[in-house]
């Protein structure tokens, strides 16, 4: 069984593909004390995004692809995680906006036994950022509405940088539905409601300025995921007999 699966969705990143897995193969080596595997998610790039992962995946033995037909990071996480074999499912933006140092104390106290799922938080007390002040206001404000609408304890929901033990992936992922940018701010929901421990880690983080996410698109799905979470909520049970307490 491997230990860690990080896994990179990606769509119509041909540029910053390659770099990304470099890094990865180069950094976590030093950073991170135990085996790893990098899985790059292609969903439905229609550039040469994955030819570039193809072409990764025969020249690394620590890297293999998934191409998947429909666009959503979300899906993609989903349907990688759900057929992996790692004790803990990893995720990362392709741009790697979060230093790599915070990766061993993510994964942790998910090997451990402390806790079901760990998150970077730009938001949390010792947290170090740079972007501009409007995507600053934009988060500060979805975090606070999260607190306020669905009583969550996160400080940061949306940071792309993100662990889970798979027992618990496995519990939780056939609840979620969102498969885009919601998907996390979902997943991080259902476990709470279902009693599981969440743990926060502080990231040095630094804005992409070619980011190509919508802002606006997102923000419009994430307020109907927020409305959906809050006219439903799955059965799940509060206790999980294999979880550790500490």
């Amino acid at each position: 069984m491997t230990t860690l699966d990080v896994v990179i969705p990606v769509y119509n990143e041909e540029r910053d593909l390659p770099r990304c897995v470099d890094r990865l193969l180069t950094e976590l080596p030093k950073l991170f004390p135990h085996d790893f595997r990098i899985t790059i998610a292609d969903n439905a790039s229609t550039d040469h995004t994955l030819q570039i992962a193809e072409n990764l995946t025969r020249a690394h033995d620590q890297v293999r692809s998934v191409h998947l037909p429909r666009k959503g990071r979300g899906g993609a996480l989903k349907e990688v995680w759900s057929v992996s074999d790692a004790e803990v499912l990893a995720y990362m933006d392709v741009d790697l906006s979060t230093d790599l140092r915070a990766l061993a104390p993510l994964v942790a106290p998910l090997l451990s036994g402390h806790s079901d799922l760990a998150i970077g938080s730009r938001l949390a007390h010792g947290a170090r950022v740079t972007r501009s002040a409007k995507r600053e206001v934009i988060s500060r404000c979805y975090n606070v509405l999260l607190r306020a609408t669905l009583g969550t304890h996160i400080t940061d929901a949306q940071c792309g940088f993100k662990a889970i033990h798979a027992r618990a992936a496995h519990r939780l992922l056939p609840h979620v539905e969102d498969t885009g940018w919601f998907f996390d701010t979902e997943l991080l929901v259902l476990a709470q409601r279902a009693g599981l421990r969440v743990h926060e880690v502080p990231v040095d983080w630094v804005e992409d300025p070619d980011s190509s996410v919508d802002i606006l698109a997102t923000a419009l799905a994430d307020l109907r995921g927020i409305a959906r979470l809050r006219r439903s909520t799955p059965a799940l049970p509060v206790t999980t007999p294999e979880r550790v307490t500490a």
